[in-house]
């Protein structure tokens, strides 16, 4: 009887080890995985605040509670399920689908700068004095909807980068490992988010107590956090731009296309080499840029191309 029990507290002990391995190791390669996927977290993190821009204060941090559920939702529900099953059964299927999800972004941004470009001062106030006419729920289910659809595609590109530098053979720690990265990039992200979209409203209160530190601090806030946003929300076209454009570059490069990522590689090195003090930053700058241009004319042929099905080569579809 002894004996038997002494057997069962060693298998219990083995297994409790197992799994202390198990959970290092899932911890490990969750790090991993998202310091790679850390371009891509950036450029969520841009592009999510002009959602909340233009709506009731009070009604920002609950938007962006329901946009963080959401993008929880893309990952966890959608994205990680379907992740575990195509590098399961259909692991050629990913680059398709990935490139896919990049020319969207780059339809996106194409949408974005086109918008930019050909409508004026005016016409943005006549939309925001129509947005203004519009029932409030019904703006921001729309912002909200929106939001969640383009987190959808950068989420998409956070999990395939997780998922592709995921060393654990097991599919068991593969979607624990998903799972720990799909929370921490979340809670950062949106975290990062209402710190943001909230600084102009703790600006009002630093500057309430007007104190010889807090008044200019919390001024400064309220004044700089307006244009601080309009930079932040070309950032974040720009930034659909790159990675869509990112995205079409290593997919060709994957069916054999290998020379327009190779030009870009080699521009950037030959640009680097002549900044060797920044050398890394030239580098990803002029590489971004590179894949910039790339996205913004994918995304003009595909708008060319879907003009027919969207009313027009000049349509664009409302703003979220």
């Amino acid at each position: 009887m002894s004996g038997g029990l002494l057997a069962l507290l060693d298998d219990i002990a083995a297994l409790a080890k197992l799994a202390a391995v198990t959970i290092d190791d899932a911890a490990a390669q969750a790090v991993k995985a998202s310091a790679k996927a850390a371009g891509v977290v950036i450029d969520d993190a841009a592009v999510t605040p002009r959602y909340v821009t233009g709506l009731a204060a009070a009604r920002e941090l609950p938007i962006i509670g329901r946009i963080a559920l959401g993008s929880l939702k893309n990952k966890l529900v959608f994205l990680l399920p379907a992740a575990l099953a195509l590098s399961a059964f259909a692991p050629w299927a990913i680059t398709p689908l990935l490139m896919v999800g990049g020319l969207y972004l780059c339809f996106e941004g194409y949408e974005k700068v086109h918008h930019m470009l050909t409508h004026s001062a005016a016409d943005d106030a006549g939309k925001l004095a129509a947005e203004t006419v519009q029932d409030s729920k019904t703006l921001e289910d729309q912002k909200v909807a929106g939001a969640i659809r383009t987190d959808f595609i950068l989420s998409a590109e956070i999990m395939a980068i997780a998922l592709a530098n995921i060393d654990t053979p097991t599919i068991v720690n593969q979607a624990i490992v998903l799972t720990v990265v799909a929370l921490a990039i979340t809670a950062g992200v949106y975290g990062a988010v209402a710190l943001i979209v909230k600084a102009d409203d703790f600006g009002v209160y630093l500057a309430k107590r007007d104190g010889p530190v807090s008044g200019p601090v919390g001024r400064g806030l309220v004044y700089g956090m307006p244009p601080f946003l309009q930079v932040l929300s070309f950032v974040g076209t720009l930034a659909m731009l790159w990675v869509g454009g990112g995205i079409l570059l290593h997919g060709l490069a994957e069916y054999g296309v290998t020379w327009p990522e190779h030009t870009v590689h080699h521009a950037a090195e030959v640009v680097a080499g002549v900044f060797p003090a920044g050398g890394a930053v030239v580098s990803w700058l002029v590489s971004a840029t590179c894949a910039a241009i790339v996205g913004l004319a994918a995304g003009a042929l595909t708008a060319l191309a879907a003009s027919p099905f969207l009313g027009g080569a000049n349509a664009t579809r409302p703003s979220h």
